[in-house]
């Protein structure tokens, strides 16, 4: 996944979850934040941030911030749709007969409906939501970084596809390098530590999409299953 017009900013603030003051060139300026999880650890004063320029007529802002690099050095992709995209981009590539996105089941609309010829000739029905980690803690992946009560009704929408009959898989898609895992972030949100458990209990497949991450580029290099560790 490619962001266009690319520029690099220094980051000042951030006065509420949809915006931040950053300085351009010596010059301030208030730009979107494509996520509206905390992302303390990351937005900090003096932090180098990435920009793209969508270019969108009518915009109040013409900048959305999309990447920053840690105290640590990690380049961490912040853009809380590029999940999504990247992994349509992934399952595009992979041998499903079809691809769904925003499937409708029960009360929610989980992110993927897949579906798969199997060797015998049945049609696997497959069904994955997709969560973008970005908080990192000892090169450990952390979910979420605020609470989420839409990311525990989801969850258990998966269980009960699964107990329908579906393959369900929980996916996280790590946007920085070096993390191969997700854990959930009990002490944030501990009914969404509750939920995982219960989808682990139930046969629900929790995968880790590992990625590399430029300041223009979100890419996935590896699928890693949680009982692969």
């Amino acid at each position: 996944m490619k962001y266009e017009n690319i520029t690099s900013a220094v980051f000042i603030s951030r006065p509420n979850r949809f915006i931040a003051e950053v300085e351009i060139n010596g010059k301030k300026e208030v730009v979107h934040v494509k996520n509206t999880g905390r992302c303390r650890e990351l937005l900090i004063n003096g932090a180098e941030v990435w920009l793209t320029a969508p270019g969108t007529p009518g915009r109040k802002t013409k900048y959305d911030l999309i990447a920053v690099r840690k105290n640590n050095g990690i380049l961490f992709n912040i853009d809380s749709q590029a999940p999504n995209k990247v992994v349509k981009e992934w399952l595009d590539k992979k041998d499903f007969s079809k691809v769904i996105p925003e499937y409708k089941y029960g009360n929610s609309r989980i992110d993927f409906y897949m579906e798969k010829q199997k060797e015998n000739g049945e049609t696997e029905h497959i069904i994955m939501e997709v969560k973008g980690c970005t908080l990192e803690i000892n090169g450990i992946g952390y979910f979420p970084d605020a609470p989420t009560e839409r990311g525990v009704k989801h969850i258990y929408e998966l269980i009960k596809a699964k107990e329908a009959g579906y393959r369900s898989i929980l996916c996280f898609v790590i946007q920085m390098d070096g993390v191969k895992e997700v854990r959930p972030n009990i002490q944030m949100h501990l009914e969404f530590g509750k939920a995982m458990a219960d989808a682990r209990q139930a046969g629900v497949e929790i995968v880790y999409m590992l990625s590399h991450v430029d300041p223009d580029e979100l890419n996935i290099i590896e699928e890693r299953r949680e009982d692969e560790e």
